[in-house]
């Protein structure tokens, strides 16, 4: 398997569109909670397209950079966990789902600094089960604000999502809690 290029450049498309889609998250959770959700999801549905293009840009022109593999999961984890608690509060989202979404990310963040601390290096790339988890996510955040709009069957189509969002929310978040014990583990044999 080859390794990817690392472009030389930070400012590039991908990393742009990255930044677009975290300054736009404000307007987003603001037309979330004056209820305007015709305008959220159609703002949701461009931070969307953003995050799928600043990806294809990445791979297809070669524009990976290392700023870019943190500032794509970072965007991503902006509007997620700025999407879920406002719909929590909203209670348009159940709670218990919310908080797996944010405990997940609290425990990877937390993760990546105790690693960070203990001098460890760190690449961010994201695993398949990682991906899946996002893309649910917004699958389940685009599908509640359509829901708002055109009024789907909540128990057919949105309560089994809630369920399988929850359930690889949790799987993704125990691939990198072994990860990571793994890693400190790797640690604490190494330095004896």
């Amino acid at each position: 398997m080859k390794a990817l290029k690392q472009s030389n450049s930070t400012i590039n498309i991908p990393n742009i569109l990255s930044i677009a889609r975290i300054l736009i998250t404000p307007f987003f959770v603001i037309l979330l909670m004056k209820k305007m959700f015709f305008f959220a999801l159609l703002i949701f549905t461009i931070a969307g397209i953003s995050d799928a293009l600043d990806g294809l840009f990445a791979r297809y022109f070669n524009q990976h950079t290392i700023l870019g593999s943190y500032l794509d999961p970072l965007a991503d984890k902006i509007l997620l966990t700025s999407a879920f608690i406002s719909l929590a509060i909203l209670k348009v989202v159940p709670g218990w789902l919310t908080v797996i979404v944010i405990t997940r990310d609290i425990l990877i963040l937390l993760g990546i600094a105790m690693v960070t601390i203990m001098g460890k290096k760190i690449t961010i790339k994201p695993t398949l089960v990682s991906k899946c988890t996002t893309a649910i996510q917004l699958a389940t955040i685009f599908l509640i604000l359509l829901d708002n709009q055109f009024a789907i069957n909540e128990i057919i189509v949105l309560w089994p999502l809630y369920w399988i969002t929850a359930f690889l929310t949790i799987i993704s978040g125990l691939y990198y809690i072994v990860t990571g014990l793994k890693m400190l583990q790797e640690n604490a044999v190494n330095n004896r």
